[in-house]
């Protein structure tokens, strides 16, 4: 049964307006899924797996392959693979300007595809399908999204067990063979302990340094890694905001593994009841939410954090409104002192205290809401 997705209008805008749409996102995470459900919508479309060596061997000769085929919607997956194909398209694009005529689809970062080919400024849109959102799934229950993250296979699993099964092969597959077919020969295991040790600063302050030392590595070498699983959406680094204020700003980036599945499955946290026992417990809410609001809402984002540890988890600058969103793994959320200091410092217009147990969304005072994650997305869509 497809599950709809908030991207299926954006990817029908972007077809109104370029001639290439680019769909990036994780892998597994539903983009084949979901072009090929939006096709059965399109008058003819020819769908190419460059993981399958039959498709891959129709592009021996791309010239030929786009010229016979000029009638209809090509679709290519893991386009990643074959970057040189960008100069073709380059060239079939200039030739013929008929708006939605490629799509294409990539597991990882528009500037690590693009690495070495030529550019499509001007005539390709990108957009990023996430794994699933919590609110494009009606009947999921909080607790069970949080455990098991978004990705289709882990969130839709018959059990707890079947899900993190899946998710520990997921990260295994991705360490040993998907960072190998982007160019990058990094030792498996490795990289698999760089991943645990991010998982244990999830929403803490990068420190390379740290992490450098834990590894025996250098500094420069961390930052690359860093870079990598970012570029593959595994990693989301969020930049500090520096409002005009006379304080003194924490300046380094915080660190999340973006998918709460993935995390828990690096920790080795199995179900929501050792969830709720481990250290992690407030950070994963923490970088859920986050998630949660950048994949829907395509605003700046940072965290907010004074040297006194007057904080914001996460702000957010829609059309010139300031917006905080603190994160409360609690029944029963109540706002610190340092929140009130650091939302009158960046004068936000609105506050929200987001909780997983919060059923209905209320106000505290005149300008902070708690509500739920639900609660939380129906407000920033009317703000937005």
């Amino acid at each position: 049964m497809y599950i709809s997705r908030h991207l299926e209008a954006s990817v029908e805008t972007y077809r109104q307006i370029f001639p290439v749409v680019g769909i990036l996102g994780p892998r597994q995470c539903g983009k084949s899924t979901l072009v090929r459900h939006l096709r059965s919508q399109w008058e003819k479309c020819i769908y190419l797996d460059l993981q399958n060596p039959v498709d891959l061997n129709k592009l021996n000769d791309p010239f030929l392959f786009f010229e016979s085929h000029m009638d209809a919607v090509i679709c290519i997956d893991e386009i990643q693979l074959k970057p040189a194909l960008f100069s073709v398209l380059r060239s079939v694009v200039d030739q013929n300007r008929e708006k939605g005529r490629f799509v294409l689809l990539g597991s990882a970062s528009r500037n690590m595809i693009q690495q070495g080919s030529e550019t499509l400024a001007g005539r390709i849109g990108y957009l990023y399908l996430s794994p699933f959102a919590f609110t494009e799934l009606n009947d999921a229950r909080i607790q069970d999204f949080w455990n098991r993250g978004g990705y289709p296979d882990s969130v839709l699993a018959e059990n707890d067990k079947y899900s993190y099964i899946w998710r520990e092969n997921f990260l295994r597959t991705y360490v040993e063979r998907d960072i190998p077919q982007f160019g990058f020969q990094i030792p498996a295991l490795q990289l698999r302990r760089f991943l645990t040790l991010c998982a244990h600063s999830q929403g803490q302050i990068l420190n390379l340094s740290k992490l450098a030392t834990a590894m025996d590595m250098s500094h420069v070498t961390m930052r690359k890694y860093t870079d990598l699983l970012e570029q593959t959406f595994i990693l989301r680094t969020l930049q500090p905001y520096f409002a005009n204020v006379k304080k003194r700003l924490v300046k380094s980036p915080k660190v999340y593994v973006r998918d709460s599945g993935l995390l828990h499955a690096l920790l080795g946290i199995k179900n929501t009841e050792q969830l709720f026992g481990h250290p992690v417990f407030g950070s994963s809410w923490e970088g859920l939410v986050i998630e949660e609001v950048l994949s829907q809402i395509d605003s700046p984002a940072y965290f907010y954090r004074t040297a006194k540890g007057d904080e914001i988890d996460l702000v957010i600058d829609i059309n010139g409104k300031i917006i905080a969103i603190e994160c409360k793994a609690s029944s029963a959320p109540s706002p610190s002192k340092g929140l009130f200091k650091a939302v009158e410092d960046i004068n936000a217009s609105h506050v929200f205290i987001v909780s997983p147990i919060s059923t209905d969304d209320y106000q505290l005072n005149e300008t902070i809401k708690v509500c739920s994650l639900s609660g939380l997305m129906r407000a920033l869509k009317k703000i937005e």
